[in-house]
């Protein structure tokens, strides 16, 4: 399992634009792609799941990918996250 924590530094939080590219991003991928917050795990390939959480600015929310390309995955959720200024 691959798992990384960060801290979502946009103005309005995980809000839907950068969720939804997110979202399309974890989707290419064949492993398990979650996302946690405050106690709370989805799936980062559920755009409903995702928002279902509510995340503000200044949270701290850990992404965990678990399969055959988890460490692809997790480096490029990573990145997309930060092209989309989500996350510093």
């Amino acid at each position: 399992m691959k798992e990384f924590s960060v801290v979502v530094i946009d103005p309005v939080g995980l809000h839907a634009r950068p969720a939804t590219v997110a979202v399309n991003a974890a989707s290419k991928f064949k492993c398990n792609v979650n996302v946690s917050f405050k106690g709370r795990s989805v799936s980062m390939k559920s755009i409903m799941g995702v928002m279902s959480l509510g995340i503000p600015t200044q949270s701290e929310i850990v992404i965990s990918c678990e399969g055959a390309d988890e460490e692809e995955a997790a480096a490029t959720i990573e990145e997309t996250l930060r092209n989309q200024k989500v996350i510093a």
